[in-house]
């Protein structure tokens, strides 16, 4: 054949390169939909995920505590409460906490209820108003962890020309008498302790 003629390419060669060239098109096509696929599938369960990370409005860390020694973790002063806790030493149970009043005169403006009763979370209306960390005098690095929760409660209460709420001793006396008690915001607390040795 001389040099300055083209080789001459068989129909049949054509078509079966061009075939080829579009299956492996077709191909990575079908690679890239199946990766966005898995890619808005992660997207979707880790975006639920990430919203449902309990932030509390205040996060803490208490001074250490020696085992015995009874101590207030956090005063409620709307429901005339105080949380008491102390590291028991015992391996049942190493860290107990209790609710008690703080004075007896006080007139609470929110209820406390226990965790067992209220199990408070986001998905019930409760808010992670604070987490107080506690550690043991002993090990440090053994903590209690007290999660305070609050759940608000809706209250159309009238402002005077002052913008103050005003309640008065014989209106609220009036509307008890009729049944007509407002809902009270509650709190509640729980307590964790990590399981194990001092580290």
């Amino acid at each position: 054949m001389p040099a300055n003629e083209t080789p001459i390419r068989s129909p049949e060669r054509v078509p079966a390169a061009t075939a080829a060239r579009a299956q492996r098109s077709q191909a990575e096509a079908f690679r890239q939909a199946v990766l966005l696929a898995v890619l808005a599938a992660v997207a979707a369960v880790a975006v639920p995920l990430r919203a449902q990370t309990l932030v509390p409005e205040r996060e803490r860390t208490g001074t250490a505590q020696a085992p015995g020694a009874v101590h207030t973790v956090r005063t409620i002063p709307e429901a005339c409460t105080r949380l008491e806790g102390v590291f028991t030493g015992e391996a049942a149970q190493p860290y107990r906490m209790q609710a008690v009043q703080t004075v007896p005169t006080c007139q609470p403006r929110a209820r406390y209820v226990d965790a067992a009763q209220a199990a408070p979370s986001q998905a019930a209306g409760w808010i992670l108003a604070d987490v107080v960390h506690v550690p043991e005098a002993a090990c440090p690095s053994r903590q209690a962890v007290v999660q305070v929760w609050r759940k608000p409660v809706a209250q159309s209460l009238e402002r005077d020309g002052q913008g103050q709420v005003r309640i008065y001793l014989q209106d609220a006396q009036k509307q008890a008498a009729a049944g007509q008690v407002r809902p009270l915001p509650e709190f509640s607390a729980v307590a964790e302790m990590p399981d194990g040795p001092c580290r």
